[in-house]
């Protein structure tokens, strides 16, 4: 997917039409490769400078074996949630402070909520 039909995509979002989910999940891969494979995988097996990210949804924080999680995330007791996704690509620093993790600051809605849709698709 090129920054045309991403743009695009949001431009639809933005005027309130909501995109189904299958062109959320394509403009959000778009967004995890520009702001998030550069240090996660989406393969379970590797772990890059951050973790796999492939069951992210819904899975306790600091959880993947092979992983050598900051004391910070460990002491975190989050669960990813949407909600907590959300808050954590806004200011990951505010939500954990003392995380490894550089400041992302992901703070579009429309890039957020795809974003989420694609990382709900990695299973």
């Amino acid at each position: 997917m090129n920054k045309t039909v991403l743009a695009g995509l949001m431009m639809v979002a933005a005027m309130g039409v909501q995109a189904d989910e299958e062109m959320q999940a394509a403009a959000g891969q778009q967004v995890f490769a520009q702001r998030c494979h550069a240090c996660h995988s989406e393969d379970t097996s590797k772990n890059t400078f951050g973790p796999s990210l492939t069951g992210v949804v819904g899975r306790k924080a600091a959880s993947l074996p092979r992983f050598a999680y900051s004391d910070a995330m460990k002491a975190s007791g989050l669960t990813w949630t949407e909600d907590n996704l959300r808050l954590w690509v806004t200011d990951n620093e505010k939500l954990v402070p003392g995380t490894r993790m550089r400041h992302v600051a992901i703070t579009d809605k429309a890039e957020q909520d795809y974003l989420i849709s694609f990382l709900k698709t990695l299973k």
